[in-house]
């Protein structure tokens, strides 16, 4: 997956914003992990502001979610 679709996937999600929506960002961030590491995850979630949105914060680890 590359991080412009990623994004775009995330912000569908922000539209909604319920728990549901929360996990499903959780699975992309993951997926975003494991293919381009989690520097590019903190950078996602500051860009859009998830932790606000969602409480995710820069540094967590998101490799156990997903698959």
């Amino acid at each position: 997956m590359t991080l412009d679709h990623a994004r775009e996937l995330i912000r569908t999600q922000l539209q909604f914003g319920s728990g549901y929506n929360r996990h499903a960002v959780r699975l992309i961030l993951g997926e975003i992990q494991r293919e381009h590491g989690r520097g590019a995850v903190d950078d996602v979630i500051r860009e859009l502001d998830l932790e606000k949105f969602f409480g995710l914060q820069p540094g967590q680890d998101f490799s156990g979610t997903g698959r």
